[in-house]
């Protein structure tokens, strides 16, 4: 079976506005502009979309699973559902240890077994440091979306999904 590229996707920052502060309520869960258009133009060229995020709020009693399901069914009627696969560590270290939990690995791990993804093919795009570090522990290249860091603190730092997908195309037709 041939291993498949993917894009790794975080949530918060990424693919839905970043509020500071846990967002799990559905009023509160706004999908950013040009996300749905990024994720077309990289499913149109080949890549499993697959969403890993933290959700410790749900350790720390804040919200509910079941709230953390609905912002997801939210986001893939809000894309065209051309997102593949949703991972959610609900872990957090001061109420449950995690090997799941950013900026640990077994999100992108699981899903890199399940779907026989080849990790010299595919990218996580991440708005956090810890994403980065997923990425590296598994030997997934990273982007830094966002304005969070200073420019200059990581090779691969656009402004947001939309530029981080044309990047990954440019990259690859270079190779």
């Amino acid at each position: 079976m041939q291993q498949q590229k993917c894009v790794f996707l975080d949530r918060d920052g990424v693919l839905n506005r970043e509020r500071g502060e846990y967002t799990y309520k559905l009023d509160d869960f706004e999908v950013l502009a040009g996300v749905p258009e990024a994720l077309r133009l990289l499913k149109d060229n080949g890549y499993l979309l697959i969403v890993v995020t933290n959700q410790a709020g749900i350790a720390k009693e804040l919200y509910k699973k079941e709230d953390v399901l609905a912002c997801h069914n939210k986001l893939q009627d809000c894309t065209g559902s051309l997102i593949d696969a949703i991972y959610y560590a609900p872990g957090h270290p001061n109420f449950s240890e995690s090997l799941s939990r950013k900026p640990d690995s077994l999100m992108l791990e699981r899903a890199m077994a399940k779907y026989n993804i080849d990790p010299a093919q595919s990218w996580m795009i991440g708005d956090s440091e810890r994403d980065l570090h997923a990425a590296d522990k598994v030997g997934v290249r990273s982007i830094l979306v966002g304005d969070k860091y200073e420019k200059g603190t990581h090779e691969y730092q656009v402004k947001d999904l939309l530029e981080a997908a044309r990047l990954i195309l440019a990259e690859v037709n270079v190779e």
